[in-house]
């Protein structure tokens, strides 16, 4: 079915996954092989559910200064190309021809920044489901202020999403109880990102997801909490998020990283057939590959072509995003 983006249709599904204990996730993408994996993964699950419009969430960046992932979209580096390419594969992958049409897919446009896009922020929202309005470099005040504008222009057109703090690593100081409920009272989103002592692109270990201060939060603001950050903490930590008052977990990182170490393991183990036995052989010499790499084979077209690495990335990232659902969709919950 096509995007799902009108404002009322998004908060009904993200109502009816409440009343159910899900927690809707964003899937990050940058490119076409991370978009389908994700919504193959979200096919898969939906069809061990029983319940083939199952709802899956895609978002991106624009010109966040952390990762601009349009900009990645294409090789042109330009993030309003990119977006475009982005939101013509998404019309392609809904269409009722699609493997994935009968998916409820929404399209999240991720740290939206109050000043690098406002020319994105104040054109058409009409095809995306939900924004993310990210003040959160500024002072408190003035991110409040901030976000309250671009919610009193624009909450009629589009979910909104709004930053109380930067998400950072050990650096940044968690959310204060009191300070969120001022942010959500004063500026009227929809969704709360506190900072529950995570870190995007997850670069530092052992971090601890802050689970008692969500639902004290959570107990102040009702659950619309945003978790982000969610690649830096553990898979035994994610479950119970709907009982802490979080809505949706936004994640990219763990795809991408897992899925490269994944790939790397199958270049060097099959070398000779990713580069040829020279090639193979003078890595070998120079000490990068170990004994066990297979130097001798002959380059193969299930290998070397790019198609064939896209492929694996594609069932590891579709991996990854099954063993995501399985915590945030559970089965045997009410309907």
């Amino acid at each position: 079915m096509p995007l799902v983006t009108d404002r009322r249709e998004v908060l009904e599904i993200f109502s009816t996954a409440r009343k159910r204990g899900w927690v809707i996730p964003a899937f990050g993408t940058e490119n076409l092989t991370t978009t389908e994996a994700i919504l193959a993964g979200a096919q898969e699950h939906a069809q061990a559910l029983g319940e083939n419009d199952l709802p899956i969430m895609i978002a991106a960046t624009n010109r966040y200064p952390d990762r601009s992932q349009t900009s990645y979209y294409t090789h042109t580096r330009n993030c309003a190309l990119g977006l475009e390419l982005l939101m013509a594969d998404l019309q392609v992958l809904t269409s009722a021809t699609s493997p994935f049409g009968k998916l409820r897919v929404l399209f999240h446009l991720d740290h939206i920044q109050h000043d690098l896009d406002e020319d994105l922020w104040r054109g058409d929202l009409s095809r995306f489901s939900s924004i993310m309005f990210d003040a959160s470099t500024l002072p408190l005040a003035e991110n409040i202020e901030a976000t309250r504008r671009f919610v009193a222009e624009r909450r009629e057109d589009i979910v909104i999403e709004g930053a109380c703090d930067y998400i950072g690593g050990r650096e940044s100081r968690l959310t204060d109880v009191t300070e969120a409920a001022r942010f959500l009272e004063e500026t009227g989103v929809d969704w709360m990102v506190p900072n529950l002592g995570t870190e995007h692109r997850a670069g530092v270990s052992e971090l601890r997801y802050a689970r008692e201060l969500a639902q004290q939060i959570a107990a102040q603001i009702g659950p619309r909490l945003v978790l982000h950050g969610t690649s830096s903490v553990s898979l035994d930590q994610l479950g119970g998020l709907a009982e802490d008052g979080v809505t949706k977990v936004n994640l990219w990182t763990a795809l991408e990283r897992d899925a490269s170490a994944v790939l790397l393991r199958m270049m060097a183990k099959e070398a000779g057939k990713v580069a040829g036995q020279t090639q193979a052989q003078e890595l070998q010499r120079e000490g990068l590959l170990g004994s066990q790499a297979d130097v001798t084979a002959t380059a193969s077209l299930n290998h070397f072509p790019t198609a064939a690495r896209q492929l694996l990335i594609f069932e590891e990232m579709k991996k990854q995003v099954l063993r995501y659902l399985e915590i945030w969709y559970p089965e045997n919950l009410p309907q």
